[in-house]
């Protein structure tokens, strides 16, 4: 049974990514957008900046398995 304060820390976790996430992309997406609509050859640059906080969910996720399972 995993402890109800570990519970919360690992939702915590996982919620703060996702959130960080969505914040992060939602700057880069905009701004792709307006690089893609001028030189349609930045795509492939484009997409690997869209793609970089995609890290911070799985950092999150991770950090939330690790306070579940009570590795820390």
């Amino acid at each position: 049974m995993t402890d109800v304060y570990a519970s919360l820390a690992a939702a915590i976790c996982i919620a703060g990514g996702l959130i960080g996430t969505g914040m992060a992309q939602s700057g880069i997406g905009a701004a792709g957008m307006g690089i893609i609509a001028e030189k349609p050859e930045k795509f492939g640059q484009v997409l690997f900046f869209f793609v970089i906080p995609e890290t911070l969910w799985i950092i999150g996720f991770v950090l939330g398995i690790i306070l579940l399972l009570g590795i820390l």
